[in-house]
């Protein structure tokens, strides 16, 4: 069956409406017509549905559409009878329809009414429906997210595994179309594997968006902060907030609001009235921001997001690249900004640990790719562009400035020796390592894999031990962006040298390294101030004279300086410059209590400073606190009055004790008394106690990891944190 061109334009006027196509659509959909197995990556917003709807609406028989996702197929199904005189042009099959209603789509696919069949993969295992399909005049079978068949994409699916046999079953020369919005060489390469369609013509779309901004900043304690303030500067302007847990959904919509930002949170939790009610009310800019864990954005199409917030690092480049293309779909801004700690790493890691063990190499493998991208210190555009397997231009390519790395370029080194020497070693390995163990094997570190391939008796077996391991990965991966090594598909992550690369040993040219970001931890008690382009950063000669001032009442009270304010307060202080009680009582870890009681003294020499200073104190600084915990800070004190056991009150509150215990130790560095002798006399004895109590009054500082040094292990966090937040409660309260 042969279609000209213009057949191809009238058709998409006479169903859609449209003049002319999008990118690569009439290419693709001319491969489809023709009846040519097809494989299209086309990031979300490039229009991949029509690449598979307008040729089902012009082929004679029915399109059978694979999708996991039952929303998105009412959507689309909706979409197109909207196109369509006859209802029944497009139908859902799976488990939702009952026996009429399956009746119902089988006589219109019999009577050629049905050109489009959604059908979930599970529907097509049963097998009455298989018995049915073969007997009908299928057109095409079109895959979709069809990233879900390889174990590699972020949303593998182990229905997807077999699509190939079930399609088998339903005929044996149906042409597909596979289609995914994001998928690595890795991915590809899986999926055509897999669905036995390596002859694909394969069209792939351009993964750049230069409209979007990429930054990354440090997460710190003043996170909701950070977020506050920027949402207030881009006042009026549509965005999403995503978090990885509902609790935290709740918490931050929250305190938007509070704070005068008209948000709405949204997450699988909520029941289905709610969930709709809140997208709703974004779509019909009812609500700026929605706050979310990633169940919101399937099929969102809502053209002016603005900026979209990551307050939790996504666990692949997959989800950030998908969850940050919901931002300016109608090609005006879009600002992507993550907050980035490695502690979130670790916890998304723990989340891991129950699954079988390839499926956590797969995990930590992607995640390290995130961790590659956040402390990256190369253009962003181009880290991303290179996962997916596409070059970027430097002359040619749009919105080569558009990250804070391109504006705030870190300081470079001259790294050709070193380049050298890295490329050798993959060579002189036989390229079986990681990146991971290569580094190893240069700085001369063993494990079980180096000692099982006897590299470490190799005479360039810590050849490189100058330089650290942090040093040497970011190497490996600015060297991989260049394109002097490569990751093996088959033995995804195995470093390969590729021609360019033993060009380069042969001739070694200049090779400038970016020196990566370094994001430390902070401790327990301070935070980590924005580096250049992030957030506001603390007035240190304040900070000084707050020191001073605590320093001076503490010895007036016999007390140590961290009972009266710790210093993630005093830095909270020199960050907002509070100068009434309220305004203080709104700082990090001060609340009411410890306002009245110690803060007086506080607020006037920060009143002061700020005159002599002629300092404009920023208003959205005084950023106000939710009571959303004063529930459960109620809940607890009322039920340590009861002297309930401590690891009762938390399960009833569905919390880790050590959650638990860090919700105690805010209640008592904000001024409340709490009293848990009942338990602490159960786990420590007198003797035990005293020597702690004494530890703490002559201590310089309340961290517990410089406690736990000082007692050289005798005593557990757990015991030191509960100790301390007795000590906190008799001594500063």
């Amino acid at each position: 069956m042969s279609f000209d061109k213009n057949d191809l334009h009238q058709a998409l006027k006479k169903y859609f409406g449209f003049d002319k196509f999008k990118g690569l659509q009439e290419e693709v959909i001319k491969s489809v017509v023709s009846g040519n197995n097809t494989f299209v990556i086309m990031p979300t917003g490039g229009g991949k549905s029509l690449c598979y709807q307008l040729p089902a609406l012009m082929k004679e028989g029915t399109a059978i559409v694979v999708s996991p996702l039952i929303a998105l197929m009412k959507n689309q199904v909706d979409a197109i009878r909207g196109v369509s005189n006859e209802e029944g042009v497009a139908h859902v099959l799976n488990s939702s329809l009952n026996k009429t209603e399956v009746k119902r789509v089988k006589s219109d696919i019999e009577n050629g009414i049905t050109k489009l069949l959604y059908v979930a993969p599970e529907s097509l295992t049963k097998e009455e429906h298989v018995e049915f399909l073969r007997t009908q005049k299928i057109s095409f079978m079109a895959i979709d997210e069809a990233h879900c068949i390889s174990e590699w994409g972020h949303d593998f699916r182990p229905e997807y595994r077999n699509l190939r046999h079930i399609i088998k079953r339903i005929g044996d020369n149906i042409p597909m179309i596979g289609l995914t919005a994001t998928a690595t060489p890795k991915v590809q390469e899986d999926i055509l594997k897999n669905l036995g369609i390596t002859d694909a013509k394969t069209f792939k779309a351009s993964f750049n968006r230069p409209n979007l901004f990429y930054e990354v900043r440090p997460k710190t304690k003043n996170v909701d902060a950070d977020i506050i303030r920027f949402v207030r500067q881009n006042q009026g302007k549509s965005g999403i907030v995503y978090c990885l847990s509902r609790k935290r959904v709740e918490e931050l919509a929250q305190v938007l609001q509070v704070n005068g930002v008209n948000a709405v949170p949204y997450h699988a939790g909520l029941d289905a009235k709610t969930r709709a009610k809140h997208q709703d009310m974004f779509l019909m800019e009812d609500a700026d921001v929605v706050v979310a864990t990633i169940a919101f954005g399937m099929g969102i199409d809502k053209p002016d997001v603005r900026f979209v917030i990551h307050h939790d690092i996504p666990k692949s480049i997959e989800s950030y690249y998908q969850e940050t293309g919901r931002a300016g779909r109608d090609g005006g801004e879009g600002h992507c900004l993550a907050y980035y700690a490695y502690k979130d790493i670790e916890k998304l890691e723990k989340f891991m640990s129950g699954k079988p063990v390839a499926e956590q190499e797969i995990g930590h493998a992607l995640l390290q790719e995130v961790v590659a991208f956040a402390e990256t210190s190369i253009s962003r555009r181009k880290f991303i562009l290179h996962y997916f397997g596409e070059e970027f231009d430097n002359e040619t390519g749009e919105g080569g400035d558009m990250d804070d790395n391109v504006r705030n370029p870190k300081k470079k080194v001259e790294a050709k020796d070193e380049v050298a020497t890295l490329i050798d070693v993959v060579g002189k390995t036989n390229e079986t390592y990681k990146s991971k163990d290569l580094v190893n094997v240069i700085i001369g570190k063993e494990n079980a894999l180096i000692k099982s391939h006897k590299t470490d008796a190799q005479p360039f077996f810590g050849i490189g031990k100058e330089k650290d391991n942090k040093f040497w990965m970011a190497l490996i991966r600015q060297v991989l962006v260049a394109g002097y090594l490569k990751k093996d598909i088959e033995t995804y992550g195995v470093l390969k040298v590729t021609d360019f690369g033993r060009a380069f040993v042969k001739n070694p040219t200049s090779f400038m390294m970016t020196k990566d970001h370094v994001f430390d931890e902070g401790d327990d008690s301070g935070i980590i101030t924005a580096s250049k382009g992030g957030g506001a950063s603390v007035d240190e000669n304040l900070m000084n004279m707050l020191k001073d001032l605590r320093k001076r009442n503490a010895k007036k009270l016999g007390v140590p300086p961290f009972v009266i304010f710790q210093d993630s307060s005093l830095e909270d202080m020199a960050l907002k410059y509070p100068i009434s009680m309220e305004e203080l009582s709104n700082v990090h870890g001060v609340g009411e209590g410890k306002a009245k009681k110690y803060g007086r003294d506080f607020i006037n020499l920060i009143a002061t400073y700020v005159e002599d200073n002629d300092i404009v104190r920023p208003e959205d600084m005084i950023v106000k606190s939710t009571g959303s915990n004063s529930a459960l800070k109620l809940y607890i004190i009322q039920n340590i009055d009861r002297k309930l056991p401590l690891d009762d009150i938390a399960s009833a509150k569905g919390m880790e004790m050590q959650d638990f215990v860090k919700e105690m130790e805010a209640i008592v560095y904000s001024g409340t008394k709490l009293n848990i002798n009942y338990w602490l006399d159960d786990i420590l004895d007198e003797d035990q106690q005293e020597e702690i109590h004494d530890y703490f009054m002559e201590s310089e500082t309340d961290k517990i990891d410089d406690a736990i040094e000082e007692f050289d292990g005798d005593y557990d966090d757990e015991e030191l944190r509960l100790y301390r937040i007795k000590f906190i409660s008799e001594v500063a309260n």
